[in-house]
């Protein structure tokens, strides 16, 4: 009783409602209006996985799963088995019926991962040959085919031949009576074919009259000429009835002979269409799958942005304000939650959603929450409420909760008792999967009911109560209040109850089971935010509220006279509480956002370090391939000279040739002995970053270091003039000092021949603006392999901030095929084109 009246309170209905609109049957439609919570865990974890496996099937599939021709036959299978005769409209929605469920059963078989949905389908039978039956029987429209026996085929043959006989008679008699006839047709009354006569002329046709027009003027006369034929066609059509009759009994009798099987296989098809409408309801809801937790082994309660599936639908459907998520997180130590907060703040609307999530899942729905979804499997939803926030608070309502919250408590204690015996008597039978969770907990209960005896176990019941203690006396109703939730603590496994009085509050830090909630309320607004906040109570707001909707300022003013400093205090403490909070989660998601692009910083960091790692890996095996070419082709140059010099004559001036040729073959072949390095040292440029020790500060150099080592830097809003040898670049290296060299004679200017022209082309081209100096280097390396043979490049970098130029400088300075390079000419660039001879 009180379990119905919770499914009331909270609308359970209403959600069944909007899951009935994804049924694909009607069957569905109506096991999902009809919806009720299962009573045991194992029932739960089942509907959960079926869930689960539709939800990936219909992912999965591109039309997901098709419920085509399933009918309810319920109705038909029950009168078949009463000995009645069904119509072959439904002996065809049997057939189609069970065409639909063999196809529904292939698409499930040939999956491997699904191993619910398999066992559920797997002892289905959907009979194909009686399906074939009724078809052969029966057409399209649900008629008996002529097709189903040779007997009604010849008796239908004859019906034929006579009635065209019958139009042959008439026709004839419309001709040579024209003037006698109302109308050139021929119609019927009852089973008899007439025709139309003018009433004066009725004697002109004789036959009998079987019907007259309204106003007299017609008579519909069957000629005595086709009487005999009428009674002939009538004695074919009773055989035809008989003989039809006689099919529709043999396939009734077939449909009854395997009732079971079907009631069976229609409770199959109905099984997989609610788990269907669940998993596309699931997915409308962007919900996700939960997961039953046992808190006595310590696992906490957690629902991250729950909605209320009802505001969902009617923001989506009925255009209504957006939905506010809350969080809940409820350590297992906690019993009891106590929210308190503004009028209209959402309190109620916090116990339904928290209500419907349980349902949701224990009926196998997934629950409109942020994953994880973690929440214990409660065999008892119960609720009280209702709308207190009305001046009609009045003693008949007040009964009518206590009497309510009594048969709550009623429910708790028989369960509670239930629990003890189950768990001290039952033996162990559970050895699936599924029970081994149910084991488990029923072991923990054991256990402590064996260490005391004398405690009631406490019912695996959530209790949500709304306004407890209200609707009397506050002095009287608190302390109703208080010790009912003491009581709930220590026999409910849950209790969330809203509340407005402030000695609720006060439990969390006298009793370690109790936590506060509050809704948030914002004080710059006056207007509810909808927030749930955790482990802090609430301020009615009464007065900032009354404020708002217009009560004189007078009356709110002497209001907050009479509440005294001692409220206004605690109200004081609590919003500097709140904002803390609000601050606190500010912090918060900045932060996340600051680790979220270090993160992203951090992966485009490793993937240009992997980038970089694969261009040298290719340029190393490149350059060991072209190594590898010229040492083979040097190889073969080689043998070639030794071969001549074998086969030729043994003169010295034969070997002087091919001495000649192998020292030819060793200076084309050998690379050049490249310059010894320099020992590195750091010189600073204008741009460059670099640290001056003593001051502790890093700084930008402005000018470039003069004949003295002098230079010229900012930092901040400072510019100052240091020596180098007080500056060191930012990984260490200290400065080269310049050294004063004596002025030298200027030579004598020879004259020098002019160089030859270099002519730029396509192939000794490239083009690199926009670039990083690190991809450019592979393009230059590229460029200059592909015009070795041509002598020079000309490499576009344009002119910018300089940086481009100044990587390309400082690689083909490096670069052991590049003699060297300089700016070209104005006319050809400038400044932003770069011509490097090659060697």
């Amino acid at each position: 009783m009180i379990q119905s009246e919770t499914l009331q309170l909270l609308e359970w209905s209403r959600l069944c409602q909007h899951l009935a609109t994804f049924a694909a049957t009607k069957l569905g439609a109506i096991a999902a209006h009809h919806l009720q919570p299962p009573a045991t865990l194992s029932e739960s974890l089942d509907l959960l996985t079926q869930t689960k496996e539709v939800y990936q099937l219909e992912a999965r599939l591109t039309s997901g799963l098709s419920f085509e021709g399933i009918q309810d036959i319920g109705e038909s299978l029950e009168r078949a088995e009463l000995q009645g005769l069904l119509s072959g409209e439904e002996l065809l929605a049997i057939a189609t019926t069970l065409s639909g469920v063999r196809r529904l059963r292939r698409v499930i078989d040939d999956q491997e991962d699904v191993p619910i949905l398999n066992e559920l389908v797997a002892e289905v039978r959907t009979y194909p040959e009686l399906e074939q039956e009724i078809h052969h029987s029966i057409d399209e429209r649900g008629d008996v085919a002529d097709r189903a026996s040779p007997k009604l085929a010849g008796i239908r043959l004859k019906l034929k031949s006579l009635r065209d006989r019958i139009y042959q008679v008439l026709q004839g008699i419309l001709q040579r009576q024209g003037g006698a006839v109302q109308q050139q047709v021929i119609t019927q009354r009852g089973d008899r074919f007439v025709i139309p006569v003018k009433a004066p002329q009725k004697d002109a046709i004789p036959g009998i009259v079987h019907d007259t027009s309204s106003t007299g003027a017609t008579v519909y006369v069957e000629p005595n000429a086709i009487v005999g034929l009428s009674n002939q066609l009538r004695i074919h059509r009773r055989q035809e009835q008989t003989e039809e009759e006689a099919i529709l009994r043999a396939l009734t009798q077939q449909v009854a002979a395997v009732k079971p099987d079907l009631e069976k296989l229609l409770a199959v098809a109905t099984a997989l269409d609610l788990a269907t409408a669940k998993a596309r309801y699931s997915l409308w809801l962007q919900a996700n799958p939960p997961r039953f937790i046992d808190r006595q082994a310590g696992e906490t309660i957690t629902l991250r942005e729950l909605r209320h599936p009802l505001l969902v639908w009617q923001q989506q459907h009925e255009q209504g304000t957006p939905v506010v998520p809350i969080n809940v997180q409820i350590q297992p130590s906690i019993r009891v939650v106590a929210i308190t907060g503004p009028n209209t703040g959402g309190k109620t609307v916090t116990l339904k959603t928290l209500g419907l999530a349980a349902l949701m899942a224990k009926v196998g729905l997934f629950v409109p929450a942020r994953e994880p979804v973690e929440l214990p499997w409660f065999d008892q939803v119960l609720a009280d409420i209702g709308d207190e926030q009305s001046i009609e608070q009045s003693l008949s309502t007040f009964s009518g909760h206590i009497r309510r919250i009594s048969r709550i408590l009623e429910a708790i204690r028989g369960e509670s008792e239930a629990l003890q015996v189950d768990t001290l008597l039952a033996p162990r039978q559970n050895s699936d999967e599924d029970a081994a969770q149910v084991e488990s907990w029923e072991d923990d209960a054991q256990t402590s009911n064996l260490l005391q005896p004398s405690t009631p176990a406490p019912s695996p019941s959530l209790v949500l109560l709304d306004e407890v203690g209200a609707g009397t006396d506050p002095a009287e109703g608190s302390a109703l209040a208080i010790a009912l939730l003491q009581h709930l603590a220590n026999t409910a496994q849950l209790t969330v109850a809203t509340t407005h009085y402030g000695e609720l509050k006060a439990l969390k830090y006298q009793d370690e089971r109790f936590e506060n909630a509050s809704v948030e309320f914002d004080d710059s607004t006056l207007q509810p935010t909808y927030r749930l906040l955790w482990g802090i109570p609430g301020r009615s707001n009464a007065l900032a509220v009354a404020r708002r909707l217009g009560l004189n300022p007078n009356v709110v003013d002497q209001a907050q006279s009479l509440i005294g400093g001692a409220s206004e205090d605690i109200n004081q403490v609590i919003a500097g509480l709140e904002a803390q909070r609000r601050r606190q989660e500010t912090k918060a998601k900045e932060a996340t956002q600051l680790l979220q692009q270090a993160e992203r910083l951090h992966q485009e960091v490793s993937d240009r370090a992997r980038l970089l790692n694969e261009r040298e890996r290719t340029l190393k095996l490149s350059q060991e391939r072209a190594v590898q070419e010229a040492l083979v082709q040097a190889k073969e140059e080689i043998a070639q000279v030794i071969r001549t010099l074998q086969q030729g004559p043994k003169s010295a001036q034969n070997a002087q040739k091919a001495t000649d040729a192998l020292q030819e073959i060793a200076q084309r072949r050998l690379p050049a002995k490249l310059p010894a390095k320099q020992k590195p040292s750091f010189r600073p440029k204008v741009g460059d970053r670099i640290r001056i020790p003593r001051l502790n500060q890093t700084a930008e150099v402005l000018s470039a270091p003069d004949e003295d080592g002098e230079l010229t830097v900012r930092f901040g809003l400072m510019k100052m003039t240091v020596l180098l040898s007080d500056v060191e670049s930012l990984d260490g290296q200290k400065a080269e000092m310049p050294v004063k060299q004596k002025p030298a004679p200027a030579p004598t200017p020879a004259v020098a021949s002019p160089p030859s022209p270099v002519v730029r082309t396509d192939k000794n081209t490239i083009d690199i603006r926009g670039k990083h100096v690190a991809d450019a280097e592979f393009e230059l390396e590229q460029g200059i392999s592909e015009a070795t043979q041509l002598g020079t490049l000309w490499i576009i970098h344009g002119k910018g901030t300089g940086k481009l130029r100044q990587g390309v400088h400082a690689f083909l300075e490096r670069h052991p095929l590049v003699e060297r390079f300089e700016l070209a000419q104005q006319a050809e660039g400038g400044t932003g084109v770069t011509l490097a001879y090659l060697k």
